[in-house]
């Protein structure tokens, strides 16, 4: 016969595991995207949060002396898997800004839509890369990266031992700006250098000939020109996402050892 039985400091414990597993999985990317069901990811979470209490058994119970500590231990679990998610999270948005600058250079700028990773309006291009990125990402194993990542913390970070200071998790935040400026211009590069030279030319013909309208006529060049370089370099898209996914380790393993 199986015994369900438990005691209340087992069920504390798991609810503290679950919080952080679940404050992870909602703002991890892939599992965070709109179009995944709520049900799915609670579900998930469940099923996770158990595997890893399994795995820290035995424990240390938790000591606490009121209910408000209790509610405080749950929130810096909450706050602990937010922020290791927060870190892989953010590296998408790399890829947004590399399609805002190359839908700018080549006339797209005012059609956004809404991207489903970053739960905020993008451009034609950023969605674009997003996709395939994210699918490039899930080839490679990224999921199981996140997930082997986030059982790991509780050995670098047990319940009830995560420290916030200010100080350590801003140095991660500036080290990322200036990864998310260089990453991001190196993927829309060959756009932005074409069109470049493309308004260079232009800039010459209207000089040669002030007759013609080159605004008008730029306007279709400078679309038709970005979409094929798009094409022609949509080989180098997995180079890209092997950029991205080692953005995100760096920036996991970061805001790891900012709350150790």
């Amino acid at each position: 016969m199986i015994d369900y039985s438990f005691s209340i400091d087992e069920l504390q414990y798991f609810l503290l595991v679950l919080t952080r597993v679940s404050c992870f999985i909602f703002i991890a990317p892939f599992f965070s995207m709109t179009n995944t069901p709520r049900r799915v990811r609670i579900g998930l979470s469940i099923f996770v949060a158990y595997l890893i209490y399994q795995s820290l058994s035995p424990h240390e119970p938790i000591v606490y002396g009121t209910l408000l500590e209790y509610a405080a231990i749950v929130i810096r679990e909450g706050l602990t898997g937010l922020l290791v998610g927060y870190g892989a999270n953010i590296c998408n948005t790399i890829i947004v800004f590399a399609g805002r600058v190359i839908d700018m250079d080549i006339g797209l700028a005012m059609a956004n839509q809404l991207d489903p990773t970053t739960k905020e309006n993008a451009s034609i291009s950023g969605v674009f890369y997003q996709y395939v990125v994210m699918l490039m990402l899930l080839v490679s194993g990224m999921h199981r990266y996140i997930l082997k990542a986030l059982a790991e913390t509780y050995t670098l970070i047990p319940i009830n031992k995560a420290v916030f200071d200010g100080d350590r998790l801003l140095g991660p935040m500036l080290s990322f700006l200036t990864d998310y400026l260089s990453i991001g211009f190196r993927i829309c590069l060959p756009v932005f250098c074409v069109i470049l030279i493309l308004n260079v030319v232009l800039g010459i013909l209207a000089k040669v000939s002030p007759q013609m309208n080159m605004f008008a006529v730029g306007i279709q060049i400078k679309l038709l020109v970005g979409l094929g370089v798009m094409f022609l370099t949509v080989g180098m898209l997995p180079y890209v996402s092997d950029f991205i996914f080692t953005e995100m380790k760096t920036m996991m393993v970061a805001f790891v050892e900012a709350m150790m």
